[in-house]
């Protein structure tokens, strides 16, 4: 009770009132309006405390090894190049188509995108993070945040770091040329494109076959 009627003294102190004046309309204003400022202070800054509270959730993570395309190889290497590649190819079907019967005399020209394919080792690592939120009004929401690293593989070999090499890929295929002597024989041409695209596993649209004419008698 005293501090109370302390308070109320200091008041009607400040708004220059005595025990024994009754405070004026105006001085009530002020009373309240002073109050009011206050309260309305006092509920923002605790609002905006609430506000800043959010909970994080500690990152989770995961590991995996996973294999990706990479650096294909340039000309000059153990691989070889792509006319290597294109010649190899070319001579394996000549010396095969040959040996159909009815076939005879065989040109063929191969066309491969590229050299081969190295596919190696990758580790991938997920991280996610979770943070709460909660707005003025008491509203709640939880934002999440992914995260991906991947990293190659990397071992000493020798004096230098290579990566882990899981596959290698043969190059693909664009379009094959055959020409030879009996490809004039609708069955014969059948069976050279059947040949081809089972060996080299090309569909056919990407196999031409055309009829190679004869040479005149000297």
């Amino acid at each position: 009770m005293n501090n109370k009627e302390g308070f109320f003294h200091k008041l009607k102190s400040l708004l220059g009132q005595s025990d024994s004046k009754k405070p004026s309309k105006y001085q009530y204003f002020i009373l309240v309006f002073v109050l009011g400022v206050a309260f309305m202070l006092v509920s923002n800054l605790f609002s905006s405390k609430d506000n800043q509270t959010n909970d994080i959730v500690p990152t989770s993570s995961s590991s995996s090894n996973e294999s990706t395309e990479v650096f294909k190889q340039e000309k000059g290497e153990k691989t070889g190049s792509i006319s290597d590649y294109e010649a190899e190819y070319e001579n394996q079907l000549k010396e095969v188509l040959e040996t159909i019967s009815g076939v005879g005399n065989v040109s063929v020209v191969v066309n491969v995108d590229s050299t081969e394919t190295k596919v190696v080792e990758k580790n991938t690592v997920t991280g996610s993070q979770v943070t709460k939120e909660t707005d003025r009004e008491g509203g709640k929401r939880e934002v999440e945040d992914q995260s991906t690293d991947e990293q190659v593989v990397i071992i000493q070999e020798g004096e230098k770091e290579v990566p882990i090499v899981v596959q290698t890929r043969k190059p693909e295929i664009r379009g094959v040329l055959i020409v030879a002597q009996g490809a004039d024989n609708i069955h014969i041409k059948k069976t050279i494109i059947e040949s081809v695209t089972r060996v080299l596993g090309v569909p056919s649209h990407r196999v031409a076959v055309a009829s190679k004419k004869m040479k005149e008698d000297e």
